[in-house]
This record gives C-alpha cells, structure tokens and sequence, in this order.
C-alpha cells in the first residue's frame, strides 16, 4: 500500500475545505411583464411540504441591479416552481434559498435568463403591471397610466365554469369594457368544490393542498390576464356570520393555516397580474381586527410578494381608519350593500367613505360590492347605476365593481345557489350568468367605464361645496354628486332624478356644458345659465343624468 506524502495530505484537506459551487439551473428566456416559471425537483419527499418547508423563495436582480425576492410553492410529489413577473428587459440572475439547507434541489441553485420585449398590445403588458403610486388616490400601470378599476364579480366563475363558458364570460367583459374580474380561489360557502368535485385544501387544524385543484385555476387565471384583465382572486372568503359560515376558510381556519394558505396562494399566482383581496364578505374590525392585521402581516409583511392587496368587508362595514398605518394594505375596499333604501343610500353619500378619504393616507377607495343587479329582484338597471355614481363620486374617483344575482354563483337554468336559498322568489327565476352580462345595468356599467376614461378622471376629487342646493336633503334618492379637479377646470356631476342644478361659481368662470346619457351612452350639448355668482342648468331627460363643465 502506497503512503502519502506530507504534500499530497495537505492538498487533500485543501481541496475537502474548499466549498461546493452552487448547483446552476438551465438558462431560459422571458418576455418584460409576462410569468416567468422556474421548476425545481426537491431531492426529498416531505409528508406535508406546507409546515414541513418553512421557506423557499429566489432572490432575483434585474439588469439594472434591483433586487425582489419572491417565494415559490409546492406542485405534487418532488416538483416545485417559482413564478416570476420581470419588469426590466436584459440579463437577470438569481438565487435560491430553502429552510431545508440540505436539499440540493431547492437551496442554493443559481439561474439566469435573457429578459426581451414583449410583443402583446395588451396595456398589462404593453404598460406595466398595476400599482399604487405612493400619495395617490388612484391605481395606475407601471409606466404611469391611471387605471381605472372596472370589476365584474365572478366569485364562483374560476371554479365552476368550463374553458368554454369562461372564454365567452372574459371575452364579452373586455367588449363591454370592464378591466377587473373578482373571483374565489378556494371552496367557500357559495362553492364547495370547483366543477370537478375536487377542493383547494382538506383539513382544518392542520391543512394539505390539494395541488390538482390549483393546477386547474391555473389555466383560469392565465385566461384573464391574456384578455387583458387583471385578476382580483379573493384569498381567504370570510364571512363570520350567516348559512353556511363553516365554509368560509377566513373565518374557520387558525390564524397560522390561514396564513400558510394564503402565502401559498399568493406564491402560485403573484406572477400572473394580480390585485389580491385578501379575504372576502369578512368583519375586519372590532373583535376580528388583531386577527386580520395579523394575518395581513403574516401574508404580506416582509415584501416578498407581487400585485397589490385590498380588503373585500361585508356590508357596510368601514376599515379605513382602523387599517390606516397597514403598509401592506393598497386599496381600501368596501361593500354598500344591497339595497335601495334610505340607510344605504346615505351610507354611500354621506358615511364613513365620503367623510374619510381626506382625513387618511392617500389610497384608493373602492366600492368592491355595490347591489347586484337582480338580486331579491328589488334592484334595477337604475339602481346599479345610482349606486356606482354616488360611490365612484363620493371619494376621490379609483374606480367601482359590478354584480349580478346571476352572474357571482355561476347561476346555470335551473340550478340552485349554494346556501343561498332558492334561486327563484314566487316562481320567478334569476337570469342565468350567461344571460345576465347582459343585463341593461352590466352594459351600462360598461358606459361608465367609457364615460370617465374619456376624462382626467385621476384628477377628480369630491366637492360637495360646489353645490348650492342639495335636493338629497329632502329626498335621500335624490342626492346630487359633484366632482371637481382642484383648479376647477373640469367638474362633474350626477343627478339621479331630472331636476335643476345650482353650484357656486364666485370667479364668474364660463364652462362648455354637455350632458351624458349613461343609459344610452350618448352625449348632448347643455345650456347654461350664469346668475350671479352662480351656474344654473338643468337636466333635459326624465332619468338620471351626467353633467360635466370644461372650463373656456
């Protein structure tokens, strides 16, 4: 047997202390504002990859040297992804890290790809994901363009619906200009499976995803974003009260599995262009609000995630002051509720939104639940646009979401909304979803839409001091809403009833007037009037109208 000499013993321990480089994955390419996916093979099987992996994420640098770390997800057996959304064209690199320090095929691997343009004309990809400029009242794309956030609630859509009846859903939204679509991504009290039978996770106390499940919303979510929309996925349904309450993981599930959960979700499809609502139709105040807070710093307090978040309350409930200093927290949503009556009505003119907004940090204020159209079929077309003027003009405008009674259950001809009661009252039936986007209320939604992309709309802030007579005192449903930009160049105003309208005007400005139709989507020149002091006009139709007054 052959002795080694001194030298060779030396070069030995030299070359054992000598650490492993980092395992290199397979260059690939990406386009600038498109997912990016990265597969991983774990050389370990865990029992339950949810608690048995505190952590794995990659950090990525941009061409430029920005750092964003994001995390990556379990997908079956030994296979594991991370998802990414560049935002820099150019050479990227990145960096895995795992809790399990041991698994070679999670931790330590190192990549690159070549980040090139895209060539879609879509303005999620053309301009930039959506964001919240700091200080702003408004959601505007990456490059600057505001966003206004017209939505559609689809809570049941990703689940039940088939490739087919989606594609017609998504298509006729963008025709009807819509730019957000609200949905549910695990089972709730309204859905207890998707169409398969199949449920995002079993358990309560300790949880299991069930990744087939997510495998499947997968293919929905890409749908949305490649029509253009942006995806609104409620995280955690939350519901504490009502039929069925035990079906809503937000309110069930521990705080720690509710966070797991959610950091999951957010992991799979924050690469896909998101505004997250962390939990839906919940109490995130009073007894309920230490635990949301916590749950949104669980999910979304150390920054390594991608999209916006907002929070979906049940109705009439009000977060913004509570949640004031949550960084994490993007958009102040809010539900109005269903109904016309008195107390709602005010509730949207002249409760705790219009009286807040100008007291808290800048954020955009969302009414996510106004009536649904149909609904207890006591709410109209009319109705559904009183409800979004009066919310989109009782705050700085950001945007408003639409409903149907027949379009969140996915309501199919004679099927019944799950523990939602009967779908039919006295023999009537609701409009199945396929009929009902089309309802006169969800096209005129649409008109809306039209009517304030055509405005600097990111401009208007509420001005109900312009008004020298407000008919809503007497009368709630008659409440007139006035707009205005700072300077006063451009004001707007909505009469929900034919009537006169009076507003200050101490500087004796002149103004072009014209009056919108939002029934028709039609425009029609306006006469003025200038007392002193004063501008007089008054609505020609026997409907609810829109003014709006450039300045000359």
């Amino acid at each position: 047997m052959k002795k080694l000499s001194i030298s060779g013993i030396i070069l030995i321990v030299l070359v054992s202390l000598v650490p492993t480089p980092p395992a290199r994955a397979a260059e690939s390419s990406a386009a600038v504002w498109m997912k990016y996916e990265i597969p991983f093979v774990s050389n370990k099987t865990y029992d339950n990859p949810l608690y048995d992996i505190k952590y794995f994420k990659a950090t990525f640098t941009s061409p430029t040297g920005r750092n964003k770390t994001v995390h990556g997800f379990w997908d079956g057996g030994q296979d594991w992804k991370i998802r990414f959304q560049p935002d820099e064209q150019g050479r990227w690199t990145y960096l895995t890290a795992c809790s399990d320090t041991s698994n070679r095929g999670l931790n330590g691997i190192e990549g690159s790809f070549d980040c090139g343009a895209n060539s879609s004309e879509l303005d999620i990809h053309r301009r930039g994901a959506v964001i919240r400029p700091p200080g702003a009242y408004h959601l505007s794309h990456a490059d600057g363009t505001p966003f206004l956030w017209t939505g559609c609630t689809a809570w049941n859509g990703a689940l039940l619906s088939s490739e087919a009846e989606w594609e017609k859903y998504l298509s006729q939204r963008v025709a009807s200009g819509y730019s957000v679509i609200q949905f549910v991504t695990t089972q709730w009290r309204g859905g207890e499976t998707d169409s398969e039978g199949r449920v995002a996770f079993t358990g309560s106390g300790k949880i299991e995803i069930n990744p087939e499940f997510f495998n499947r919303l997968d293919k929905k979510i890409d749908h949305v974003n490649s029509h253009g929309l942006l995806a609104a996925p409620v995280i955690l349904w939350a519901l504490p009260f009502g039929q069925a309450r035990h079906l809503s993981p937000g309110y069930y599930l521990p705080q720690e599995e509710a966070i797991l959960l959610a950091r999951y979700i957010v992991a799979r499809y924050g690469a896909n262009h998101v505004s997250w609502v962390l939990g839906g139709d919940g109490r995130y105040i009073d007894e309920y609000e230490q635990r949301w807070k916590k749950i949104g710093q669980g999910v979304f307090g150390d920054g390594e995630y991608q999209g916006i978040v907002s929070q979906h309350p049940h109705g009439r409930s009000w977060i913004g002051r509570a949640y004031r200093d949550e960084a994490w927290l993007d958009v102040i949503g809010y539900q109005s509720s269903h109904g016309n009556q008195a107390n709602v009505v005010n509730w949207i003119n002249s409760g705790p939104p219009s009286r807040d907004w100008d007291k808290l940090p800048a954020r955009p204020i969302i009414n996510m639940e106004p009536n649904y159209e149909e609904i207890f079929f006591r709410i109209t077309a009319r109705d559904v646009r009183n409800a979004s003027y009066w919310s989109l003009l009782a705050t700085p405008v950001a945007g408003i979401t639409y409903g149907a009674y027949g379009i969140w259950p996915w309501l199919q001809e004679g099927n019944e909304i799950q523990n939602h009661g009967s779908p039919s009252i006295e023999g009537r039936e609701y409009t199945p979803w396929y009929d009902s986007i089309n309802l006169p209320g969800s096209i005129q939604v649409g008109y809306l839409a039209s009517f304030f992309r055509k405005l600097q709309w990111w401009r208007l802030r509420p001005a109900p001091q312009l008004l020298a007579s407000q008919p809503g005192e007497e009368t709630f449903n008659h409440f007139i809403s006035v707009a205005a930009t700072d300077d006063k160049s451009l004001i707007v105003a909505y009469l929900p009833v034919q009537s006169a309208i009076i507003l200050f005007n101490p500087f004796g400005a002149k103004y072009q007037a014209e009056w919108f139709d939002p029934i028709r989507n039609k425009y029609n020149p306006a006469e003025v009037s200038y007392p002193e002091g004063l501008i007089q006009l008054h609505s020609p139709l026997d409907q609810d109208m829109l003014l709006i007054l450039r300045k000359l």
